[in-house]
């Protein structure tokens, strides 16, 4: 059986408390990260653990103390993986802190589990795993509504149906934010990043920032779906093993795939969440 340890990312960034949104703002932008253990300053013991989601929901709150999560689930790196499994599927949660005798020792995703599923040779097929939710939307839609739906669905990608009914794209939070026309001088300073720091992190901004602005503080242009979806998307036939959407996911960075059926038709959309399900067994 695989331990966490062989799977996690060791000595993993934190944020430390106390310490402010914009502190956490700055190292989520600089590195790329979407959520982080947080430590107590000084002697590194684990206090909590702050995601992007937990900014999103309180946007008014700064004390980090009062953003995180004081009480997240936590794994020992020498616990097998299926039960990190268990706790990602059980709980939601997509960031897990492994601690050994109390110290902070890394930290798991989905994503990294996504390779034990890989090498394990499951023959279940992606139809038999399916919980998550499906969001279509149509082509023509206009940007402001795919904007609108993805927030109202916390959904972080839709498939795009034609006129006919048939996918002819995939849409993501990450081409929304990519498209509209966000001031960058406006968002670097309402994050606190001043001229005599580091060079921001786009990339890293827009990971953070992506479903943090409203639609008033977006200025989404005059286009529709279709301007912008990824056409032709990667996807998996209802009967394709977990193992092999394991692969075709792990190797393009994907966090879902649409999946289709024998005529091609959307059937779903399958999730990193669904396809690490088949470790805990049930």
């Amino acid at each position: 059986m695989t331990n966490v340890g062989e799977v996690m990312t060791p000595n993993p960034i934190v944020a430390q408390v106390p310490g402010s949104r914009t502190d956490v703002l700055k190292i989520m932008i600089k590195h790329n990260l979407t959520g982080l253990p947080v430590v107590k300053r000084g002697d590194g013991t684990l206090t909590g653990l702050i995601t992007r989601q937990d900014i999103f929901n309180k946007p008014d709150e700064d004390q980090l103390a009062m953003l995180m999560n004081r009480d997240p689930p936590t794994i020992g790196s020498k616990d097998h993986v299926e039960r990190a499994a268990n706790i990602f599927c059980s709980s939601g949660v997509r960031h897990l802190p492994v601690v050994d005798r109390n110290r902070l020792v890394g930290i798991v995703t989905p994503t990294d589990l996504l390779g034990v599923v890989e090498k394990a040779g499951f023959n279940e097929t992606v139809e038999s795993v399916i919980k998550s939710t499906c969001v279509p939307i149509y082509e023509e839609a206009p940007l402001v509504l795919a904007l609108v739906t993805l927030k109202v669905s916390r959904v972080s990608a839709m498939p795009v149906l034609d006129e006919h009914g048939r996918l002819a794209g995939i849409l993501t939070d990450r081409d929304l934010f990519n498209t509209s026309l966000v001031n960058g001088k406006v968002a670097k300073t309402e994050i606190g990043i001043g001229k005599d720091e580091d060079e921001w992190n786009w990339e890293g901004l827009r990971s953070v920032m992506k479903l943090w602005y409203e639609v008033s503080k977006l200025e989404m242009p005059g286009a529709t779906v279709r301007d912008v979806m990824v056409r032709s998307p990667t996807t998996v036939f209802r009967k394709t093993t977990v193992s092999e959407a394991a692969r075709i996911m792990r190797k393009n960075d994907f966090g879902q795939l649409p999946v289709r059926d024998a005529k091609d038709n959307l059937l779903a959309m399958i999730y990193d969440l669904d396809i690490i399900s088949v470790l805990t067994g049930e």
